[in-house]
């Protein structure tokens, strides 16, 4: 068994690349929510904006702050076409159909991605300027990039649930998720309030994508699969809270990275969102089946 110092690098980054799959889990929730789609195309598209700002930086020589900002772009405005063209045909299709058509986008910019940066895939890298401004915290190096992906996390997750409670925006958000055709009848706009979680959830792909190519890997399957470990945040919130989607993230990252020094575990800690997943899942519905014969009896 490793000793707790072979650990405390782990606990670092596990808590980092936890919180970016707890945003990315927000932000994929806030869509579903809204829209009723599970877009499974949320890591290619953040993908798709890490090796754009990667060629900017390392070909077009960009400022490295404007190649940031058109990474964050790239993955809204493809979120935001794909749910103004693609959305609307399927507004009346079950949601596996829906997810099944995002997987469609996924493997278009996944191939995409692979024919375009086919050359030198191992030689690439995405060290954000974020990277260089490190402390210590005990034994342990910690950088810049690591406090801003929690940061940003919490801010999201904090911030997201403060926005659909108080903003009216927010209230017609929460309120299309319940019924589209009523509330359309009432009056709402549609189309301009999916819009609007579209282009919210593809800004957070955006910034997931550009911190997990810096924290991880700037490689296209790589980054198009993360989203399971995002995706496995949504289970254990059970796509509706956002609080158990933020643990639910972080405890992932978290349980992933610690895996690591154990030679007996590391060669399947890939195993590690669809445990916590169903472990959860089966501890909430235990815990709602035990309320409802409460509920019952009293």
């Amino acid at each position: 068994m490793p000793s707790w110092q072979d650990f405390e690098p782990f606990i670092v980054t596990g808590i980092a690349a936890g919180a970016v799959y707890a945003v990315s889990g927000v932000g994929m929730v806030v869509l579903y929510r809204t829209t009723g789609v599970l877009n499974l195309a949320f890591g290619a598209i953040g993908a798709l904006g890490a090796l754009i700002c990667w060629s900017l930086i390392n070909t077009v020589h960009a400022p490295d702050w404007l190649s940031y900002l058109v990474c964050i772009a790239v993955g809204g405005l493809v979120t935001l076409l794909y749910g103004m063209v693609i959305g609307p045909a399927l507004a009346a299709r079950d949601p596996l159909v829906k997810a099944t058509a995002t997987i469609g986008l996924a493997l278009i910019l996944l191939g995409a991605m692979s024919w375009i940066w086919s050359n030198n895939a191992n030689a690439r890298s995405l060290t954000l300027t974020s990277d260089t401004w490190t402390f210590r915290l005990g034994s342990v190096l910690v950088n810049w990039t690591q406090i801003i992906a929690l940061i940003f996390a919490v801010v999201v997750a904090v911030g997201t649930g403060i926005f659909l409670r108080k903003t009216k925006l927010g209230t017609v958000m929460r309120a299309l998720a319940n019924d589209r055709e009523i509330s359309a009848t009432l009056g709402v706009p549609v189309r301009r309030v999916e819009a609007a979680a579209w282009l919210g959830s593809g800004l957070i792909s955006g910034v997931a994508g550009l911190i997990l190519a810096d924290q991880v890997a700037l490689d296209a399957t790589t980054l198009t699969f993360l989203v399971i470990s995002a995706l496995a945040a949504t289970v254990i919130g059970r796509l509706r809270s956002l609080t158990l989607t933020f643990f639910g993230g972080i405890v992932i990252g978290l349980v992933d990275a610690l895996g690591n020094p154990i030679t007996s575990i590391a060669p399947y800690k890939d195993m590690t969102p669809f445990i916590l997943a169903v472990a959860a899942l089966l501890f909430l519905s235990r815990r709602g089946g035990a309320a409802a014969r409460a509920r019952r009896v009293a």
